[in-house]
């Protein structure tokens, strides 16, 4: 058969450890058999990191933002422990973040539902998509020690001069801690448009959670611009697409997803959404199966496993071992920037491409053929599971694939 021709490439961000390793087997096995792969490569191992001193994480995100689609191989975020293990000059940042930063994004989350494994939850028969506004909150907080005796005051100096300063606490009777943080109207806003136009592309409802009664002014400013944009930009768009978007607080939204059927997206802010979304992972199944998208305001859209390097797995690797780490959430990665680059393209051939290689994958675990933590989880009447190290479920999924196309 001829190869699927791509028009355009896409930005590939290779990773670290395990999931590096199960990169380059997909390419082989699942996609360079049958499309002629066109990307522009860029090598985001923590030792190519050091060596470029981490240039080349922003020329990844600039490529993307170019190229208008990447997909991304899971990557290290150093620790003290790493900086040893690698020789580190310094803890370089997570590339993750600095991909956010650079294409103003915000993180989709969405499970891989499979017959034969059931959510924790009975009720949840579609999949829940968490919505992550990716900038400020504690993930850019200044924090400080604070004796008995000291205190605490929120000091702001406008433009013009002018000092506010606001008392926190006075710590006499005891030490304490104290944290400031910030967020910019202008990514809430970003964060805002991101989820009304995803809601848009995949006709779901969009719920927005905070605790605006609460935090009145910080939270309250995520409302107030979430509403603003919608009563003046999406409301129309969303009644014509017969979907709904409405706010309300976070316990409030956790009650409701928890009693809900799912098949909706969910809005958080930082550290809500990176809670929520590994809850709503292991609910669906395994963290194995999770996908996510990177979205900008402007249409952007980095792909890649919600997951990290599975570091033991790697380790079992060096030593000879086989492994059976699951490998969807990187297949739907590189299927989920398949699909995008056809459809921006006008390439339908790559989208079906995307599609086949999803559905195979599928059927596979659901005719009983899996990695081995798939297989403590599935049961489906009839079928008796079996594991399979990763390279023979890649082969497996290969022939599915192959007797499709």
């Amino acid at each position: 058969m001829d190869k699927i021709k791509m028009i355009n490439p896409i930005a590939e961000l290779d990773g670290d450890e395990m999931t590096r390793v199960i990169w380059k087997w997909i390419k082989e096995i699942l996609i360079e058999p049958f499309v002629d792969l066109k990307t522009e490569y860029y090598d985001l191992s923590l030792v190519n990191r050091e060596k470029t001193k981490d240039a080349v994480t922003s020329e990844a995100a600039a490529a993307i933002e170019r190229l208008g689609v990447g997909v991304k191989c899971a990557t290290i975020t150093p620790n003290a422990q790493r900086v040893e293990e690698y020789s580190l000059s310094k803890m370089w940042k997570s590339p993750n973040g600095t991909i956010r930063a650079a294409l103003d994004g915000t993180v989709f989350r969405a499970p891989v539902m499979v017959s034969g494994i059931s959510p924790l939850v009975p009720s949840w028969t579609s999949p829940i998509v968490v919505a992550r506004h990716a900038y400020g909150d504690v993930y850019k907080d200044v924090e400080s020690l604070c004796p008995q005796g000291s205190n605490a005051e929120l000091a702001i100096t406008s433009a013009e001069g002018e000092e506010k300063r606001i008392p926190i606490m006075s710590f006499a009777k005891s030490g304490g801690v104290v944290l400031g943080m910030h967020n910019l109207d202008s990514s809430i806003r970003s964060f805002a448009k991101s989820c009304f136009n995803y809601a848009l592309s995949e006709k779901k409802d969009l719920w927005f959670s905070s605790k605006d009664t609460i935090s009145a002014v910080y939270d309250h400013r995520f409302k107030d611009i979430f509403a603003e944009e919608f009563e003046a930009n999406y409301k129309d768009a969303f009644e014509k697409a017969g979907i709904t978007y409405f706010y309300t607080l976070i316990d409030d939204a956790v009650a409701r997803v928890i009693r809900s059927k799912g098949g909706f997206i969910w809005a958080c802010k930082n550290y809500d959404g990176d809670v929520m979304s590994d809850m709503l992972a292991t609910a669906f199944g395994s963290l194995a199966m999770m996908t996510s998208v990177l979205v900008s305001p402007s249409g952007k859209y980095e792909f890649e496993a919600a997951h990290g390097t599975v570091t033991r797995h790697y380790y079992k690797y060096l030593a000879g071992e086989e492994t059976s780490t699951n490998p969807i959430a990187t297949i739907f990665a590189w299927t989920g920037a398949f699909k995008k680059r056809g459809e921006m393209d006008g390439a339908p051939q790559l989208v079906r491409f995307g599609e086949l290689l999803e559905k195979a994958s599928i059927d596979v675990i659901e005719e009983g053929y899996m990695t081995g933590d798939l297989k403590a989880i599935f049961r489906k009447e009839g079928v008796t599971p079996v594991a399979l190290n990763t390279k023979d479920f890649l082969l497996k999924i290969a022939e599915k694939l192959a007797a499709a196309i």
